[in-house]
């Protein structure tokens, strides 16, 4: 299945991370966990609309590493894969 975001709305495969204590022991999944705030760009819409009609833009790209909002995001599995989708707004950073 392909999903193709809508307006500003940006699909993003989050990051998995390992979850290590200080001491170096691995957290099994079962343990509680946040959800992580780094992620790969799959697909963006075509843009916001202005009142105007005219479509601007996303800064963001597919492939794009990014840093968004804890809790912005909505999440979804499509697939038995999880996935966030985004409005820009809760994109605060590309990483280089």
């Amino acid at each position: 299945m392909k999903i193709k975001p809508l307006s500003n709305h940006i699909l993003i495969e989050p990051d998995k991370e390992e979850k290590k204590t200080k001491t170096g022991i691995l957290l099994p999944e079962t343990a509680e966990k946040e959800r992580p705030e780094q992620g790969k760009v799959i697909a963006v819409g075509p843009g916001k609309k202005t009142s105007a009609g005219k479509i601007i833009p996303l800064d963001v790209k597919p492939g794009n590493k990014v840093l968004f909002t804890k809790y912005g995001p909505n999440e979804i599995k499509v697939e038995n894969k999880e996935y966030l989708i985004a409005k820009e707004e809760d994109i605060l950073a590309i990483l280089e």
